[in-house]
C-alpha cells in the first residue's frame, strides 16, 4: 500500500515543504493539498518547491476543479512540473466544493468535470485535446510524459464515470462499509465499460490520529481533532440527499443518516480542528470515517482497506500531531502493513 500525507496550503508554505519532506522520509510516496484559492495559498507555486526539495515524492491536489481555472492553464502547470521534475504528479479532480463556493459559484458538474479529465489528461501527455472547437498541443513537452486524473466521488454518477474514465478514484472517508460499497462500484463500472479495474488506482484519504493508548482521554481527545471531517464530508452528504431524497438506494443510509442535525457550514473554518460547524457529528462517524487511535489499530484498519481493494492510503493531518503521525506512521504503521 502507497500512503500519501494531506495538508493545506496555509502560510508559512516553508512549513508545508518541510512537513513534505518529513513524510517522504518516513516513506510516504504522496504529498497532496487542499486546493481553494480564496482559503489557503496557491498549491501548485508550493509543488514547485515540494519536489525540489524531495526526490521521490508524487504531488497533486486534492483535489482541483474544471472551474477556477481554463484547462489547458491546469494541463501546462502539471506538464511543467512534470517535464521539470520527471512525471511526479498526480491530477485530483473534483466538483470544486469550497473553491466554488467560497466564490460565489456552483459546484461544477459532472459532465464538465469528464470533458475536463480528457483534456487535461491529453495536454499533459502532450496529445492534441479539442477545446470546444479550437484543437491544440503542447509542442514542449517531450515523449514519454504522464499524467494520471484521479477523481474525487461520493454518488451514484459520480462514482459510475470514476470506473469508466478516471485513471484513480479518491474516496475521502475510511469507513469500511462504504469503502467496499464505492470501490465496488467504481470496479463494476470499469468492468462494464470494457476497463481493466485494477487500472483505476484506489486512494482513501482520511484523518489519522495516532494516540499513545486506547483510554477514553485519548481517545475523546482524538475524536475532537478529526471531527471535523465528518462536516467537510457532510457538504458532499447534504448535495446528494438534495438529488437523492434522504432515503434512497441510490446512496447507503450510513453515508446519509448521520448529517440530519446539520445546522449549516462556514468555509471559514473548513478542514480545521475544532471547526464549530461539526458539532453534529458524532462519535461514531469520527471512529467510522477516521483512523484514529494506538498503532496497532491504524495497522488493523488499513490492512481491513487494503483487503478491500485500497492502494493508497492519504493521510489527513489538519490537527496538533502532524509530526507525530508522520513519524509514527514512518516508524511503525507503514512497515507492518507493508510487510506483509
Amino acid at each position: 500500500m502507497d500512503f500519501g500525507l494531506v495538508l493545506q496550503t496555509d502560510p508559512p508554505a516553508s512549513r508545508v515543504v518541510s512537513l513534505m519532506q518529513r513524510a517522504e522520509h518516513n516513506g510516504f510516496s504522496h504529498g497532496w493539498t487542499f486546493d481553494s484559492a480564496v482559503l489557503w495559498q496557491e498549491p501548485f507555486v508550493i509543488y514547485s518547491q515540494i519536489l525540489a526539495n524531495t526526490t521521490r515524492l508524487t504531488v497533486g491536489p486534492m483535489v482541483t476543479n474544471p472551474g477556477t481555472r481554463t484547462w489547458e492553464v491546469t494541463a501546462s502547470t502539471f506538464a511543467t512540473l512534470n517535464d521539470m521534475f520527471g512525471n511526479r504528479t498526480v491530477c485530483g479532480i473534483g466538483r470544486g466544493d469550497s473553491a466554488m463556493r467560497v466564490a460565489g459559484r456552483k459546484p461544477n458538474t459532472l459532465a464538465r468535470i469528464s470533458e475536463a479529465m480528457k483534456v487535461i489528461r491529453a495536454l499533459g501527455r502532450g496529445e492534441e485535446a479539442d477545446l470546444g472547437g479550437t484543437v491544440i498541443k503542447f509542442p514542449w513537452v517531450g515523449p514519454g510524459a504522464e499524467l494520471p486524473v484521479w477523481m474525487a466521488a461520493y454518488g451514484p454518477k459520480a462514482l459510475k464515470m470514476a470506473g469508466e474514465e478516471a485513471d484513480g478514484f479518491i474516496l475521502q472517508l475510511s469507513d469500511l462499509y462504504l469503502t467496499e460499497y464505492m470501490v465496488k462500484a467504481v470496479k463494476d463500472a470499469a468492468v462494464a465499460a470494457g476497463r481493466d479495474p485494477a487500472s483505476v488506482t484506489i486512494c482513501v484519504a482520511a484523518p489519522a490520529y495516532v494516540t499513545e493508548d486506547d483510554s477514553p482521554e485519548a481517545l475523546a481527545h482524538a475524536r475532537e481533532q478529526c471531527r471535523w471531517f465528518g462536516g467537510m464530508v457532510g457538504n458532499h452528504v447534504a448535495d446528494l440527499v438534495a438529488k437523492y431524497g434522504e432515503h434512497s438506494a441510490q446512496v447507503p443510509d450510513e453515508l446519509t443518516d448521520y448529517i440530519k442535525a446539520r445546522q449549516g457550514y462556514d468555509y471559514a473554518h473548513h478542514g480545521r480542528s475544532g471547526n464549530p460547524d461539526t458539532a453534529f457529528v458524532p462519535d461514531g462517524i469520527v471512529d467510522r470515517f477516521c483512523v484514529i487511535g494506538p498503532v496497532e489499530k491504524h495497522i488493523e484498519k488499513l490492512n481491513a482497506l487494503r483487503e478491500l481493494g485500497v492502494d493508497q492510503f492519504a493521510v489527513y493531518a489538519m490537527h496538533d500531531a502532524r509530526e507525530a503521525v508522520i513519524d509514527a506512521y514512518g516508524t511503525e504503521v507503514i512497515p507492518a502493513v507493508n510487510s506483509r
